[in-house]
C-alpha cells in the first residue's frame, strides 16, 4: 500500500477541479459559472523514511505531518 500513511493511514481523497467561464463581477461581468467539474484523487505528501517496527528496522512510507510530529525512532 503506497499511497497510505503507515503512522495515521491518511490515503488518497476524492474530489475534483472546477472550470470556470465568464468574467468575475469585480470587473465588471456577470459572475463566473462553473463549465465542467472533472475528477481528480488529492494524494497525500508522503515519504518513505527507514523507523523502528518491533525493534526491527523497515522501510515504510509516512506522511509529511507525522514526521513533523514525531512519535517513532529513526534508523
Amino acid at each position: 500500500m503506497l499511497r497510505i500513511c503507515y503512522i495515521c493511514g491518511k490515503g488518497p481523497v476524492a474530489g475534483r477541479t472546477l472550470t470556470r467561464k465568464g468574467q468575475i463581477k469585480q470587473k465588471g461581468g456577470t459572475g463566473s459559472k462553473v463549465a465542467r467539474a472533472n475528477k481528480r484523487t488529492f494524494l497525500p505528501n508522503l515519504q518513505r523514511t527507514r523507523i523502528l517496527v518491533d525493534n526491527h528496522p523497515q522501510r515504510v512510507y509516512i506522511c509529511t505531518q507525522c514526521i513533523k510530529k514525531g512519535g517513532f525512532t529513526k534508523v
